[in-house]
């Protein structure tokens, strides 16, 4: 009866196992047919619009495929330089005054204007402008105020009232309401089409209520104002983003603001408080039409022109004098360039002198002739360990450490894991490396130069922006990093870094006793073996010398961290550089 039963279960068990695989194939096979079903999609449903692409020179961004179109807040934001007077409609002008009066505007039929009158006549009473531009009041009749100004209608209106009612009678006129226009917007703007505004409104209302000039087509130097296929008024919107001149126009119904297409354009680049694209207002102008608008640094020496003419490509490279009157086309590159070299450099001064603390010098000058003029107290200052801070020195260093903090994290970010014990631990080491890395790489530089040695100063050629430092004679041995109590201590002739240590409270758990580091007053650093160890200079062969510092540098745990050797270099990296210990 067993065997039968373990049979059974055996049969049983063959049958699942046979459907379980048969489903599983069954899925496996279905994904593969959606796989290849995919596949086969037909590619014009992933197309994309070139033509847009084209029209933006190349700017396309990523986004999805399938949406067929490309955004128009990102197809804007290329890389090349955006037309002159491109920002004036990009946030928006402000829209006109709540009643949408103004001084100057000019009373025009549909308009509201209230009279009252008080004394041997009463009257309070809104009259409209008719179509002849008068409003009637009774017993005065008809009153033209067509084309009349705001601030004038008082004035008017008053004088015709006095004409009849001579005495004992108080006017107060008020224009109420102005009525609103439409305004055809027309030519290569965002959105042309028709707007209402206000008679009194600028052309910039009723461009910006169209999107404003459309920047790779329009034309901000040739705007018109038309009526009945008249131009009334010509707007030159680089004046007004130059010199603030916008002249004043009263619009009507049926005004048309038209937007020329886009003018000759040159490309302006390099040193120029402006590096737009300028718009010309013929087919050839010259420089000074350019740096008039463009305004190069004044640091600008030279200015490189590349272009086409009639007789083919054309690429000089002028000073800016001569380029004041060079011709200029459409689809110039025009370059400015600061191609004069200083011949002198300016040197800081710091630390213990006497007089100015910047010198102006030659720039092949070198630094015992700077020396030879500064002037200094010989009891104060120890000349014999004078060093520079050099910007140079401190690149190299930020590149030198960046590239070991790189290395570590590589070392640390790819290493294998055989077990998930030894994976965890990985984890807790990448955490561990990631706080160093972070703590190390905020710290900055002092690209120090070290010139004197035993005495003898090096005469090396100085550079733009360097600091001559000037130690100042002290009594005091400086002794930080891993220690109990960090201090300045009073030098001693017969003490030893252990005893300067021992002052200082001792070494501190996690002290690296076997790399002590000494910063010398000249800018040298030295490393020194506290217990006969190491193959580093043994304390007992290396005298402490007043204005010293001691720095013990930490260790790193090899139970913790297995990256021991990448992090122990950075740290003397750092213990050189910065002269600072980081944990």
């Amino acid at each position: 009866m067993r065997k039968i039963r373990l049979y059974f279960c055996q049969v049983v068990g063959f049958i699942c196992l046979w459907f379980y695989l048969l489903n599983v194939g069954w899925a496996q096979t279905t994904a593969n047919n959606t796989a290849i079903e995919r596949a086969n999609v037909p590619v014009q449903n992933q197309s994309v619009d070139l033509s847009k692409y084209m029209q933006q020179q190349g700017s396309l961004k990523s986004h999805n495929i399938n949406d067929g179109y490309i955004p128009s807040d990102e197809v804007s934001t290329n890389t090349q330089p955006q037309p002159f007077g491109a920002n004036l409609f990009k946030q928006g002008l402000e829209t006109s005054r709540g009643d949408g009066l103004n001084p100057d505007y000019l009373i025009a039929p549909g308009d509201k204007i209230s009279v009252q009158l008080w004394g041997t006549v009463e009257l309070a009473e809104v009259f409209i402008v008719d179509n002849q531009g008068n409003i009637f009041i009774p017993q005065i009749g008809p009153v033209s105020v067509m084309d009349i100004k705001a601030s004038e209608l008082n004035q008017v209106v008053t004088s015709r009232i006095k004409s009849v009612y001579t005495n004992n009678v108080n006017i107060y006129v008020n224009l109420l309401t102005a009525t609103p226009i439409s305004v055809y917007v027309s030519g290569p703007v965002i959105r042309p089409g028709q707007y209402a505004g206000l008679p009194s409104e600028s052309v910039l209302y009723f461009l910006n209520r169209a999107g404003g000039v459309d920047p790779d087509r329009g034309s901000y130097r040739r705007i018109s104002v038309l009526r009945d296929n008249q131009t009334l008024i010509s707007y030159d919107l680089y004046d007004f983003l130059r010199e603030g001149k916008l002249p004043a126009f009263t619009f009507k119904d049926n005004d048309v603001i038209l937007v020329s297409e886009q003018g000759p354009v040159i490309t302006v680049e390099g040193a120029a408080r402006y590096p737009f694209k300028f718009e010309l207002t013929q087919n050839h102008s010259n420089g000074k039409d350019l740096v008039y608008y463009a305004r190069p640094l004044s640091k600008t020496s030279h200015v490189a022109v590349n272009g086409n003419r009639t007789l083919g490509p054309i690429s000089v490279y002028i000073p800016l004098e001569e380029f004041l009157e060079f011709p200029v086309s459409d689809g110039d590159i025009v370059l400015f360039n600061d191609d004069l070299r200083p011949q002198v450099i300016s040197v800081q001064i710091s630390g213990s002198y006497v007089g100015p603390s910047f010198y102006t010098v030659k720039k092949d000058v070198r630094l015992k002739d700077l020396l030879d003029h500064i002037e200094v107290d010989p009891a104060l200052a120890n000349i014999d360990s004078i060093y520079i801070k050099r910007k140079s020195v401190v690149e190299q260093q930020k590149q030198l450490l960046e590239l070991s903090l790189q290395r570590l994290e590589r070392s640390v970010f790819t290493a294998p894991a055989a077990s998930d014990g030894e994976s965890r631990i990985r984890a807790q080491e990448a955490q561990l490396v990631m706080k160093f890395v972070e703590r190390a790489r905020s710290v900055k530089p002092l690209g120090k130069v070290v010139l004197s040695v035993d005495g003898q100063i090096a005469n090396v050629r100085l550079e733009q922006g360097d600091e001559i430092v000037i130690p100042q004679n002290t009594d005091l041995v400086q002794v930080s990093g891993e220690v109990l109590l960090p201090q300045a201590i009073v030098y001693s002739s017969n003490a030893s870094i252990a005893d300067y240590v021992a002052w200082s409270g001792g070494y501190s758990e996690r002290a690296n006793v076997e790399q002590v580091a000494i910063v010398h007053a000249n800018g040298l650093t030295s490393f020194v073996s506290a217990d006969d160890s190491h193959w580093f200079v043994e304390e007992t062969n290396y005298q402490i010398k007043p204005g010293d510092q001691i720095l013990v540098l930490p260790k790193v745990d090899t139970k913790v961290l297995q990256a021991v050797k990448d992090i122990t270099q950075i740290i003397y990296q750092i213990a050189v550089a910065a002269n600072v210990a980081i944990n």
